[in-house]
Formats: structure tokens, sequence, C-alpha cells
């Protein structure tokens, strides 16, 4: 049996601006063919900027990210974001923010009957063949980070990062969102990575799921999900699981807290005569 061609990878990953501390420490993942791999972690940890660095946006201070056997440098046209934003221009139809960045010479799509084929395929797979000419101003939410998902399925990427598109969605709608997701990932066999702060969407949707925590943040723990026989909220394997990320997040987010340097008292915050003297 084959193993899981793996399309995305980060080798020993760290970041960090210019003099702040260190964000992401020592991090390496990895997302195969077909899978979901969801990130989660407390809010200001770090999860947008690694996504960031893993679409070739932003630079790693160390480590390496590898689109299958190539090394990144920037963004590439396999790798697609989605943004907690839709992100859509509003002087364009829905069909035309779809098809926006095809022509771009770095797709490779020079036909303009392929790009078409690939916006009413896209437009198809998330249900919106109905609005295509509406604008963003009379889409709803939903219909608008739909929009947001053809785009990037236009693209017919191998990997899709996702910055916590569906947070601000209804629950009915965001579980509509999921399962476009995970039919699209299914039928194309694309992966995709996730970030959250939604425990709850991590199990629904996961193959696997990391928690990033710590100050520098690195992969505090990992779950398998992928030989669940549920996802069923109610499932007593699904309780015990959402209990254990629970009670991993708050151990986390302790460790934090008592590890991180912090005045210990007021005199602490008084300057020393040696620190005054330097100010004049």
């Amino acid at each position: 049996m084959h193993s899981p061609t793996i399309v995305l990878a980060a080798h020993d990953l760290s970041l960090q601006h210019a003099s702040a501390r260190p964000l992401i420490q020592g991090l390496s993942l990895s997302v195969t063919q077909g899978e979901v791999l969801t990130v989660l972690g407390p809010s200001g940890v770090g999860k947008s900027s690694l996504l960031r660095v893993l679409a070739g946006l932003d630079t790693p201070t160390k480590g390496a990210i590898y689109a299958g056997d190539r090394e990144l440098s920037g963004p590439h046209p396999q790798v697609a974001m989605i943004f907690q934003d839709p992100c859509l221009l509003p002087w364009l139809t829905l069909e035309q923010n779809v098809a926006f960045g095809l022509d771009f010479k770095k797709q490779n799509m020079p036909s303009a009957a392929l790009r078409q084929e690939r916006v009413d395929q896209a437009i198809e797979e998330v249900g919106l063949n109905h609005a295509r000419r509406l604008y963003p101003h009379q889409l709803s939410g939903g219909m608008a980070q739909r929009t947001s998902l053809a785009r990037a399925i236009a693209r017919q990427p191998k990997v899709l990062l996702l910055d916590e598109p569906f947070g601000a969605l209804d629950e009915v709608t965001r579980e509509q969102m999921q399962d476009l997701l995970l039919q699209h990932c299914k039928t194309h066999q694309s992966a995709a990575l996730l970030i959250t702060h939604d425990i709850d969407e991590a199990l629904r949707v996961s193959d696997h799921i990391v928690l990033l925590a710590g100050a520098p943040a690195h992969a505090y723990g990992e779950w398998d999900l992928r030989y669940m026989l549920t996802r069923d909220e109610a499932d007593a394997n699904v309780a015990a699981l959402r209990l254990e990320i629970v009670q991993s997040l708050k151990r986390s987010l302790h460790e934090r807290f008592v590890t991180t340097e912090r005045p210990k008292t007021i005199a602490d915050l008084i300057p020393s005569h040696a620190e005054l003297a330097d100010v004049h």
C-alpha cells in the first residue's frame, strides 16, 4: 500500500518579527493529498501568521516550506488561500470575482475557454449558478464565502489554506460550508489546512488536529481522527476527545502565563539609577 502523497510540508519552522520575541519556533507539519489538517490554538498564538508563511506571503526566520518536492520562496499557483473576509471586489459580479486572477501569468492558463470552464465548474460546485450575475452587496454572508471558496477552487490547487473563513457565519450556514469543503477535498483529492479556534469545528471536519500553543508557539498536541467511526458530538469517544483537547488547551494557556516574563513587584517597574543615568 502506497503512503499518502505529501503536498505541503513545513520543516523546523520559526518566525520572529524584527526585535520582538519569537512567535513560532521549531514547528514541523505536513498535509497529504485529500487530507483536512486543522490547526487549533488560542487567539494571538500565531495561527494566521503561520498560514501566511505557508502561503508564501511571509518569509520564515528559519526552516523551509515545500509544495510537493519544490521549496517555496513565495506564493505558488498550487496553494490557494481563503481569508476570514471573503475579499470580493465590489465592482465585479460573482462570476467575475471567481474568475479574477485566472489570467495572471503564474496561473498558466492561457486559454480563455479553459478559464471559463474552470469558473463554471467552481460556481456549480458551490451551488451559486443562480447568482452568478449578482454583485457582492447583493450576496448574503454565506453566499459571499461560497464565492470566496469558488474563487480558490477554480484554480484547482493541490492545497487550500483557510484562515477561519466560517467563523462569522450562523451555525447552519457554517455546517454547509464545512460540508462543501469536505466534499471538495474528497472529490478532487485536494488537501486543506484549516485555521480555527473552534474545537467543535475541528472535530467535525478534521483528519488530523494540531494544537498550536506556547510562547513561542509550537505543536503542543496532535490527534489523528481518521479512524473515528462518527463525528457525532453525542458519541462518547468524540466527547472524550473534545475534553482531552480542552484540557490540553487550558494546560498550555496556564504554562504560557506562568512562564512569560512579567514584573513581579512594583519595584520591578522602577528604573535603576544606572538606567536613569543613561537617559541623561
